[in-house]
């Protein structure tokens, strides 16, 4: 039976799922049909989970196949949706034009009626009469510069109303005049004319919210690793090749150091692990590639107890849009998200009576999520003290917890990329705060959490630098992936409650 409190835990988790779509809902309402189309998008990818999770706390948990099901179900309507979203913004998109093109009939026909007519001091002034209206401010870049820098907007992009001096460079502040891709092409492109990659130009948010203009040095840029730095990427990876097969013998229930002749028993436990470790290495290195950014080497994390909780990188070139934040740092727990969910289900599959690795069955009370899918796979063998497991599903497990670590929304780490990609870097601000305060609640029980608020804070605390356009946002459909990847973690990281796991028989 269920307590007070559990009752209370899993209304909340439900509350709060809930609450995530409908604050989806009250964003995309605005934007009418194509705000609804693409939130749609998002409740087909998590409703799968919802409705699994669901049943499962009511004691009602599907088999594999309704699983796969559902999954295929899932996918089928997110494409679905996709494409009508498509043809809906084709069909606005032609609007827009036609509504444009009658505008700017209007107004021809306004200026021809108008013609001979005598001039009122009402006339609007140009561009550059309110430009040489700006008082001049003295900046680390040159007045002739500066001056050209000045001459690069108009009324037609980014109206500029003060200037001021901004480390080593200068902000423009104004009036944004069009849609901010286009205007952070056409401003950049006049830019380059001028300077060619002397400058950058970054089109940001200010603290108000409302739109600036950054012009810095190249000189500002990002700076590859130095040769000190690599040596030290080198030296963690070697110790990383070390702590994974420590880690590997403590599964097979020896001490690596102290049996080193054993090597060969280690090596298809700790291929497994490097398995998810260089598939999110890779997945990282490859979209990086794909939208010709430089991502640096990994610095890997060494820990005896389950031989690396992943790597850390940082960006060694200017990010053009969050697009690209977004692509970058979902790929990378994407692929080795996949690897290791693939490995537990297969481990799952493969496991029998006699199996290999012998496992207390309370330790699946620890994840939702995988405690869930071997309920489903092993059934009643999770009443029993020892389960019988492959050694893949094992480490199908592991790989799941470096991912959803990973994933954590803090900081610089994956997750913290992706909150800050899809909501920009106030909402990604106070998500590392909680991120940190949530760790250090988990730390009174739970050594390991301190150790990642630890790295966090020290680390890995400071948000990405912001893109070079850092007004648009991500399209719903990395949306709707990011929030599925946060709610999965929440699910791989977050225990079962006592009652729940007696109802469903896990842990005997």
């Amino acid at each position: 039976m269920y307590t007070a409190s559990e009752n209370a835990a899993t209304i909340l988790i439900v509350l709060i799922a809930l609450g995530i779509l409908g604050w989806g809902y009250y964003r995309a309402r605005p934007l009418g049909k194509l705000g609804i189309l693409a939130w749609l998008q998002s409740v087909s990818l998590m409703a799968p989970w919802l409705i699994f999770f669901g049943l499962f706390a009511a004691g009602i948990y599907l088999n594999l196949a309704s699983i796969l099901f559902l999954l295929v179900a899932s996918a089928g309507l997110y494409i679905f949706l996709g494409n009508r979203l498509r043809a809906a913004s084709q069909d606005a998109s032609v609007r827009a034009q036609l509504e444009t093109l009658l505008k700017s009939e209007e107004k021809t026909t306004s200026t021809e009626e108008n013609t001979g007519q005598e001039v009122t001091n009402t006339t609007a002034p140009t561009a550059e009469e309110e430009r040489d209206k700006i008082t001049p401010i003295i900046t680390p870049i040159p007045a002739e510069e500066l001056k050209t820098i000045q001459g690069i907007f108009g009324i037609d992009t980014f109206f500029v109303t003060e200037t001021i001096s901004y480390q080593d460079g200068a902000i423009f502040k104004g009036n944004l005049r069009g849609e901010p891709e286009t205007v952070y092409a056409r401003l950049s492109e006049k830019l380059q004319e001028h300077f060619g990659e002397r400058y950058r130009l970054f089109l940001v948010p200010n603290q108000d919210d409302k739109p600036v203009v950054i012009v810095l040095p190249s000189t500002n840029d990002p700076k590859p690793l130095t040769v000190f730095q690599k040596i030290i990427a080198a030296v963690l990876f070697l110790a990383t090749i070390a702590t994974t097969l420590e880690a590997s013998g403590l599964m097979l229930g020896f001490n690596f150091f102290n049996n080193i002749s054993r090597f060969p028993e280690l090596l298809p436990i700790s291929s497994g692990i490097w398995a998810v470790l260089l598939a999110h290495e890779i997945g990282h290195q490859v979209m990086a590639k794909r939208h010709q950014v430089r991502f640096s080497w990994p610095f890997f994390i060494p820990t005896w107890q389950i031989g690396s909780f992943g790597a850390l990188n940082r960006f060694e070139s200017l990010l053009p849009n969050r697009k690209v934040l977004f692509d970058v740092a979902f790929a990378g727990p994407a692929a080795g998200g996949l690897v290791s969910l693939g490995m537990l289900i297969t481990g799952l599959l493969l496991s029998h009576p006699g199996s290999f690795f012998q496992i207390p069955s309370q330790l699946f009370k620890g994840s939702l999520l995988v405690g869930a899918l071997a309920k489903v796979v092993l059934g009643p063998a999770l009443q029993q003290p020892v389960v019988d497991i492959h050694p893949l599903a094992a480490l199908g497990w592991l790989g799941l917890v470096l991912t959803a670590i990973n994933l954590m929304p803090a900081g610089q780490l994956d997750g913290g990329r992706i909150v800050q990609a899809i909501y920009g870097r106030k909402i990604a601000t106070r998500t590392t705060i909680a991120t940190l305060i949530l760790l250090a609640i988990a730390s009174l029980a739970n050594p390991v959490a301190l150790y990642w608020a630890s790295v966090i804070l020290f680390l890995q605390r400071n948000l990405e630098r912001p893109t070079l356009n850092d007004l648009t946002e991500p399209d719903d459909a990395r949306a709707a992936l990011g929030l599925l990847a946060l709610f999965l973690t929440v699910a791989v990281l977050l225990p079962f409650t006592p009652g729940l796991a007696g109802r469903l028989g896990i842990g005997g």
